[in-house]
């Protein structure tokens, strides 16, 4: 069974933060770093399992990041040889998009490689970087993901569109505090 991999329908599941979720993926990112060896220049944790607290889908999104997107091509076959799905920029331009189904326990991953200055870089780790400094608004967010996982337990696009405004609005607090320092 395949949880929350494009193609395959699974139901929307909110799960309680999992402290097993950074040792996870400091394992996954040891193996892209070798897959990828120095095409990779950094692989951070990025989406809600890499805020503590944070209730989350079960998915382990994993973002190394390239000095040029182009970089990202010479990682493809060996990715691909280590069980990730490469799937080419999957919606977003400037995007390498794998994705990994579970196993021997390790949660399912999907992996966002981009040049590291890209601004889908720059957004995914201020909204990481803003809930794990702001808990009411980690709060917030879970108790959103908790109501809309209900709502559209078998809707991902419509699950996905709902949480959009709380995200922008999110990032955009984050620019703001940190043009204010």
């Amino acid at each position: 069974m395949t949880a929350d991999v494009p193609g395959h329908a699974q139901p929307i599941v909110v799960v309680d933060y999992d402290h097993s979720w950074p040792q996870w993926f400091a394992r996954s990112a040891a193996a892209i770093r070798e897959a990828c060896g120095a095409s990779v220049i950094a692989i951070e944790h990025i989406g809600s399992t890499s805020v503590p607290g944070l209730a989350a889908k079960p998915i382990l999104d994993i973002m190394p990041l390239l000095a040029r997107f182009e970089d990202g091509f010479d990682c493809v076959g060996a990715l691909e040889a280590r069980g990730y799905e490469s799937r080419g920029e999957f919606g977003i331009p400037g995007r390498h998009y794998f994705t990994c189904p579970a196993a021997n326990g390790r949660p399912p991953e999907h992996v966002h490689m981009y040049a590291e200055r890209a601004d889908e870089a720059i957004r995914h780790r201020l909204l990481r970087d803003y809930l794990r400094s702001h808990p009411d608004r980690t709060a917030a967010y879970a108790a959103l993901k908790r109501e809309l996982s209900a709502r559209y337990r078998d809707d991902r696009e419509a699950y996905t569109e709902a949480k959009t405004d709380f995200i922008l609005e999110t990032v955009a607090l984050a620019r703001g505090e940190r043009a204010a320092k």
